[in-house]
């Protein structure tokens, strides 16, 4: 569970029994919070020992999630103040190809469960615009994606 400046909790859904890993499930649950503007730019994310606490994980679950999101340019880690989520970012080259390579992946396996074409530009309509970072969305202001 994260809790923002106004004390509003983001509730994290870890599944134990996933194959997803445990630090990948937090770190895409905080992404999209991130993007759906639940945890804004500037707010504190719990420390790793809270936020272990919380989830009922291991620090080094957290302490590897938290180390993945600071190298993706999602959070900034300060040794006083924690973890605090980074302003939205234009996009770059490298996550473009990341994009391409995992759209790829979802198209295929979307179009061998004979999802027809319209449908997933459909749902991914309707992903991107549930999407409301904090403080832009590029598309939004004449940027590129």
């Amino acid at each position: 569970m994260c809790s923002n400046e106004k004390g509003e909790e983001m509730i994290i859904s870890l599944n134990m029994s996933s194959d997803i890993p445990i630090y990948v499930q937090l770190r895409n649950q905080i992404v999209t919070g991130i993007g759906k503007g639940e945890l804004k730019a500037g707010e504190s994310l719990p420390s790793v020992r809270q936020m272990a606490l919380d989830a009922g994980i291991n620090n080094m679950t957290v302490n590897k999630a938290y180390q993945i999101l600071k190298a993706e340019g999602f959070i900034e880690i300060n040794r006083r103040k924690g973890a605090i989520v980074c302003p939205v970012r234009q996009e770059d080259g490298i996550f473009r190809e990341k994009l391409a390579a995992e759209l790829e992946l979802l198209s295929a396996e979307a179009c061998l469960k004979g999802m027809r074409k319209d449908e997933f530009m459909k749902i991914c309509e309707e992903m991107f615009e549930s999407m409301s970072p904090g403080n832009y969305c590029p598309a939004e202001s004449g940027g590129t994606l």
